[in-house]
């Protein structure tokens, strides 16, 4: 069983050092051809349209998911279907990349053909520098040939993960020349647990007439009210200088109910010092804050000296945006 568990893991190395080797190789592809195709992508008006037929297909169909998030348009087509009708995407407007490490796949040829008579602007991908891919496009990327990491050195495993590290860096490298902030970024990614670590407290924070505030001296029966009406299950509870000096939960109201709770005032029931945080605090944080404290509202303030409350955000708010 020993020599059985050492045999499988000198394999899984072997396949990790195979596969980085064709890796390391791929800087031969970043050449002028590489740089203009960059350029170009920069400035497409339309989309950038990936087709690829088999394994390639798998990884342009990635490519194109990863371009569509860092700031470029892009769609994937399956070479088999551009035949088929979906040749109608492409336009003048477009960039059309195509992934072969042949070059000579028999279902690329319609959409080559149809590129070159539609003049539009092309790129190909592919380890055959003499392929009819490479002889047709605009910007020919070639990879070096690598030996495949698959035991009989046939199936495409080094060639794709090649591709997609090759994609990798054609993105990247677009991103930068586009000039894609964090900001745009956020844009396009608002839900998950990845839209949730981009934004900051003052992205979905309740702001204005929204707020559920009273005076210290406010009666429980207006406390109440104000909590029913802003659907919270807290109010802040604020002095003459509007200054947030308290909160006050539907817990404490349910364990201060008494015969002469009416009476009361809400500097009588509120809990003095509630945590107060900035608006600028990335959202993930005040979601720790939250639950480390186990308490479901935070007040915002961008002053912690005056406590003046700006803003409210609920636990609630950040979990929608993880379900998202």
């Amino acid at each position: 069983m020993k020599s059985s568990s050492t045999t499988i893991i000198k394999s899984a190395i072997e396949v990790l050092n195979i596969e980085i080797s064709g890796i390391k190789l791929i800087k031969k592809t970043f050449d002028n051809n590489f740089v203009s195709a960059i350029k170009e992508l920069s400035k497409v008006k339309g989309r950038v349209i990936i087709t690829g037929i088999g394994k390639s297909g798998h990884i342009a169909n990635k490519i194109a998911s990863t371009m569509s998030s860092t700031g470029t348009p892009a769609q994937f087509c399956h070479s088999n279907e551009m035949s088929h009708g979906d040749l109608g995407v492409l336009s003048k407007k477009d960039v059309l990349i195509i992934i072969s490490n042949s070059g000579n796949s028999s279902e690329l040829k319609d959409t080559i053909t149809f590129a070159r008579k539609n003049n539009i602007k092309t790129i190909g991908i592919s380890s055959n520098i003499k392929s009819e891919l490479m002889q047709s496009v605009n910007y020919p990327l070639l990879l070096s040939n690598a030996k495949e990491a698959c035991a009989v050195g046939k199936a495409p495993t080094t060639s794709t993960t090649m591709t997609l590290v090759l994609g990798d860096a054609i993105c990247v490298a677009l991103m930068k020349l586009k000039k894609f902030k964090i900001e745009d970024y956020k844009k396009i990614h608002p839900g998950g647990v990845l839209g949730l670590s981009l934004m900051k407290v003052k992205d979905i924070m309740h702001i204005k007439n929204k707020l559920p505030l009273v005076s210290e001296n406010s009666k429980m029966k207006n406390v109440i009210i104000e909590m029913t009406k802003k659907s919270f299950g807290h109010v802040g509870v604020i002095d003459k200088n509007k200054k947030i000096v308290g909160v006050i939960t539907d817990g404490d109201l349910r364990r201060g109910l008494n015969a002469k709770f009416l009476d009361k005032l809400a500097k009588d029931i509120m809990t003095k010092k509630p945590k107060i945080i900035a608006s600028d605090l990335p959202l993930l944080d005040a979601l720790s804050i939250m639950t480390k404290n186990k308490i479901t509202c935070l007040f915002i303030s961008n002053n912690k000296s005056i406590r003046k409350p700006i803003g409210i955000i609920h636990i609630h708010d950040c979990l929608r945006l993880m379900q998202n």
